[in-house]
C-alpha cells in the first residue's frame, strides 16, 4: 500500500459561529493557550508521520500563511534581547522548507468542495483530511486511522458518539452489525438528519484517512445540504466501489468552530500546563463562587 504522506486542512470557511471575532481574525488562528488552533492540527500530522501539509485557504486567510513561515525581525528581536526559549517556541515546530502547500478556494462551497480543490496536489495517493477546529490533542489518532487504512485499503473515518441533538450538525455514521468494534465497516451515511431520522449517533469528528478515488466522486456529486458539496455525501457514494470504515474515539475532543468549544479547549489545556494550572484553578473557583 501507498505510504499516507500528505494532509488537507480545509481552512477557507468563513467561522461564522465565531463572529464577530473572526471578522478580521481567521477562527484557525484564535489561540489555544499560547497556539493558535491550525498549529495543534499541524502538528498532530507530522506527529502522525505526515511529510506534505496542504492548506485550503480562502481570501483573508494571509494570517495563516504568515504563522507557517519565520518572522526575521521577531527572530531578531529576541535573539538580541536573549529570549532564547521564546525563539525555540516561535520556530521549532515549523515543518521544514518545501513541505507545505496552499492552495485557494474561491468560494465557500463545503468540506467536500475544499478537499476537492486538493486534487492536483494531492496526486494518485491515499491522504489524510484534518478540520482544524476540531481539536484533539491526545493519543495517536490519525496514525492509527493511517494504519486502518494501510490494513483495509479502504476510506477511513474518525467517529464519537454524539447527543441526540446534536445529530443535525453531522453526517451519521451507520455501523452495521459491528456497533461494538473500534473499526467498523459503514453500512451507510445519512447527511444531517433530524433527531427523528437519526439511525445512531456516530458523528465523523474532523478526521478522515481517503483514497484518491473520492475526488471522481466529489466532482460529480450536486450539491447537498446547505447548498454545498459534502464530502460524507462523496463518502457515501464512494462506498459502491470503496469501503468506508470507522474508527470509533473516545478521548478528548473539543468544537473550536465555536464560542463554548474556544472557552472550553483553553480551559482543558490550561489545566494541564503547570505554570498557568494553579492561577487558572484560582481563577476558576472564584469565578464560580460568585457566579448568578
Amino acid at each position: 500500500m501507498t505510504k499516507v504522506k500528505k494532509a488537507v486542512f480545509p481552512v477557507g470557511g468563513l467561522g461564522t459561529r465565531l463572529l464577530p471575532a473572526t471578522k478580521a481574525i481567521p477562527k484557525e488562528m484564535l489561540p489555544i493557550v499560547d497556539k493558535p488552533v491550525i498549529q495543534y492540527a499541524a502538528e498532530e500530522a507530522i506527529a502522525a508521520g505526515i511529510e506534505e501539509l496542504i492548506l485550503v485557504t480562502g481570501r483573508g486567510k494571509a494570517m495563516i500563511e504568515d504563522h507557517f513561515d519565520e518572522s526575521v525581525e521577531l527572530d531578531i528581536a529576541l535573539d538580541r534581547s536573549g529570549k532564547t526559549n521564546l525563539l525555540e517556541a516561535a520556530d521549532a515546530w515549523l515543518p521544514p522548507p518545501g513541505t507545505m502547500a496552499f492552495v485557494r478556494q474561491p468560494k465557500p462551497l463545503g468540506l467536500g468542495h475544499a478537499v476537492l480543490c486538493a486534487e492536483r496536489i494531492v496526486g494518485d495517493e491515499p491522504f489524510a483530511v484534518l478540520l482544524d477546529d476540531e481539536l484533539i490533542v491526545e493519543g495517536d489518532l490519525l496514525k492509527r486511522l493511517i494504519d486502518v487504512q494501510r490494513e483495509t485499503g479502504g476510506n477511513v473515518v474518525a467517529v464519537m458518539e454524539v447527543g441526540a441533538e446534536e445529530t443535525s450538525r453531522y453526517g451519521i455514521i451507520d455501523p452495521g452489525n459491528n456497533s461494538d468494534s473500534d473499526v467498523m465497516r459503514v453500512e451507510g451515511v445519512v447527511e444531517k438528519p433530524s433527531v427523528e431520522d437519526a439511525p445512531f449517533r456516530l458523528a465523523p469528528i474532523g478526521r478522515y484517512v481517503l483514497t484518491q478515488d473520492i475526488f471522481a466522486h466529489l466532482s460529480s456529486l450536486p450539491r447537498g445540504a446547505g447548498g454545498e458539496v459534502q464530502l460524507t455525501d462523496a463518502l457515501a457514494v464512494a462506498m459502491d466501489d470503496t469501503p468506508l470504515y470507522d474508527y470509533r474515539y473516545d478521548g478528548y475532543r473539543s468544537d473550536c468552530g465555536s464560542p463554548e468549544g474556544i472557552i472550553e479547549a483553553n480551559v482543558a489545556l490550561g489545566l494541564a500546563q503547570p505554570g498557568i494550572a494553579g492561577c487558572l484553578k484560582d481563577a476558576l473557583r472564584h469565578h464560580l463562587d460568585n457566579a448568578l
